[in-house]
């Protein structure tokens, strides 16, 4: 009996042992089967934001955004097809996420150095720390190993993702539901260091809300009117908007956030600590992005036999 017991003890810890190892994400995954995985990410991200710096926060938000829905399997890269409408062209994503053709390429690649190995769902992943390191943010370890989805959801993305309107409240509520806190929240929001916006975004904040700097919502006002010019573009941070600094806190602090939900991290709550923190140390912040980085690529990966690893990011095999 004794021995029987030992036996099964084995095989369980064994069992739990090979489930860990498929759940588990590794900086090391590619090491063997695509050791150059890390330098072709590199080199596509490098060149695409030489020719437009705008596009490392475009790279660093599709990752983002494919993470808040149904984790982070590259679903957004999915074109529509007769069994589902995508996330393409959600709410959130629709004239927002953009140059899918810089992953495309970064894919194709990656199929002529080591076909079928590399999924769309690592190279968002790469493709984020490089966009971020580039613009001279920190750098850290991207763990690997994810899959790619067969399917993609545009109801998900329109239910997953926070809006640009969104209270404190409504933020850490959907932070919370996607297993981050109220610290992942206000570093992660610091990736709005770099970018820009369209004026249908911020609208309501600067014509409504009161925790908005006069001058900086009368400057706004005078680009973006009450009605029309929705597409007008205004950079997230409007002093460095292609560098990756701690300057988008700085501006929190003067009332200057674009967005509500940006200014929403320093209006009167627990949020506003962290701001002040982010605000007077830039390698605190650095270091939270990045540990909240890596929490946030950690969100319900496809792994071991689940999913696929698509030969074209932007349809399944």
């Amino acid at each position: 009996m004794a021995s029987y017991l030992l036996v099964l003890l084995i095989f369980i810890v064994a069992g739990a042992s090979v489930e860990a190892s498929h759940g588990n994400l590794s900086s090391h995954y590619y090491n063997s089967t695509c050791p150059k995985v890390l330098s072709i990410v590199e080199a596509g991200v490098a060149a695409a934001i030489k020719k437009e710096p705008r596009l490392g926060a475009s790279l660093l938000l599709l990752h983002f955004h494919d993470c808040f829905v149904n984790g982070c399997d590259g679903s957004i890269l999915l074109d529509d097809n007769a069994t589902f409408i995508g996330e393409k062209t959600a709410v959130p994503n629709n004239n927002s996420v953009r140059r899918f053709n810089v992953v495309d390429d970064i894919k194709a690649k990656l199929e002529k150095a080591c076909p079928g190995v590399v999924s769309c769902a690592d190279i968002l992943a790469i493709a984020a720390r490089d966009s971020t390191v580039i613009l001279g943010g920190p750098s850290w370890k991207v763990k690997l190993g994810r899959r790619d989805s067969i399917t993609a959801s545009r109801a998900a993305a329109n239910n997953s993702i926070p809006g640009p309107n969104f209270n404190i409240s409504a933020l850490l509520s959907s932070f919370a539901a996607q297993g981050l806190s109220l610290k992942d929240l206000v570093a992660l929001s610091g990736s709005h260091t770099i970018g820009l916006a369209r004026c249908i975004t911020f609208r309501a904040h600067i014509y409504n809300d009161s925790n908005i700097d006069a001058s900086f919502a009368k400057s706004l006002q005078r680009k973006c009117p009450k009605g029309g010019n929705n597409n007008v573009l205004q950079p997230l941070d409007f002093q460095t908007p292609t560098s990756f600094d701690n300057l988008y806190f700085h501006n929190l602090l003067k009332m200057k956030g674009l967005l509500r939900s940006d200014q929403e991290l320093f209006n009167g709550t627990s949020a506003d600590f962290l701001v002040q923190k982010y605000a007077a140390d830039s390698s605190e912040f650095f270091r939270k992005f990045s540990k909240s980085m890596i929490k946030m690529g950690n969100i319900k990966p496809l792994t071991g036999s689940s999913g696929e690893i698509r030969t074209n990011c932007r349809k399944v095999n």
